[in-house]
């Protein structure tokens, strides 16, 4: 059994850029934490970026594993140079439509 998460992010205007240089330095520290990402997609004429990463187990493992990522050293480095550019995001559990 595998979680998957659903992201999307509204990003402030003319800052996606910004965001697409940084996003590959936060996908190695997932995968450290077990997490997979499945894709990530930018749609430019509504500065959105959706993406999705799954972790092995239910949504309370899930939680479980997000829970000591957030407070992992090797995320908070990272983060130090996020461009903090997100003006809205949506997160929620998604299961299979088909």
């Amino acid at each position: 059994m595998q979680t998957v998460q659903l992201r999307r992010y509204v990003m402030e205007p003319g800052r996606m850029a910004d965001f697409l240089a940084w996003f590959p330095t936060l996908v190695p520290v997932r995968e450290q934490y077990g997490f997979r990402l499945l894709f990530a997609l930018v749609d430019d004429e509504h500065e959105t970026f959706t993406w999705a990463v799954a972790h092995d187990g239910d949504q309370d493992e899930f939680r479980r594993v997000e829970a000591v990522y957030n407070d992992a050293p090797e995320r908070a480095r990272v983060f130090e140079t996020f461009p903090a550019c997100i003006a809205a995001k949506e997160i929620g559990f998604a299961t299979s439509a088909v």
